[in-house]
C-alpha cells in the first residue's frame, strides 16, 4: 500500500513534473480555463452516471477518479504559480467554516 501525499508533498510532486516533463507551467489564467474545462468534465460524468441524463457510449470508458486527479493537478498548479500554500490554506478554510457553520447543518432541518 502506498503512503498517503500530504498536500506540500503533493505541491512539491505536481512543481517537480512541471519543471521537469512539463517544461514550464501555463499562465496562470490559461490553468484557470483548464480548471474550468476538468470541472466540466467532472460535471458530465457526474450528470450522466449519477444523474437523470442518460450516459453515452463515449463517456462510458471516463474513469471519475482520473477526472478529478486533473482537477486536483490544475487547482495544485494554480497554487504553486501563485504561492499558496495549500495546506495553510485548508487548515485556516476549516477553521472559518467550523467557526461560521459550527451549528448550521445541525440545525438545518433539510439534512435530517
Amino acid at each position: 500500500m502506498e503512503k498517503a501525499l500530504t498536500l506540500q508533498q503533493a505541491q512539491d510532486l505536481v512543481d517537480n513534473w512541471i519543471r521537469t516533463t512539463g517544461v514550464r507551467y501555463f499562465n496562470e489564467l490559461t490553468n484557470m480555463a483548464m480548471l474550468t474545462e476538468e470541472v466540466g468534465e467532472v460535471a458530465r460524468i457526474i450528470a450522466r452516471r449519477y444523474g437523470e441524463q442518460s450516459e453515452k457510449e463515449s463517456d462510458k470508458g471516463k474513469v471519475l477518479a482520473d477526472e478529478l486527479a486533473d482537477v486536483l493537478f490544475v487547482l495544485i498548479c494554480l497554487a504553486n504559480q501563485t504561492g499558496v500554500d495549500l495546506t495553510a490554506a485548508l487548515q485556516q478554510n476549516m477553521e472559518k467554516k467550523t467557526q461560521r457553520d459550527g451549528r448550521r447543518h445541525q440545525d438545518n432541518e433539510k439534512l435530517s
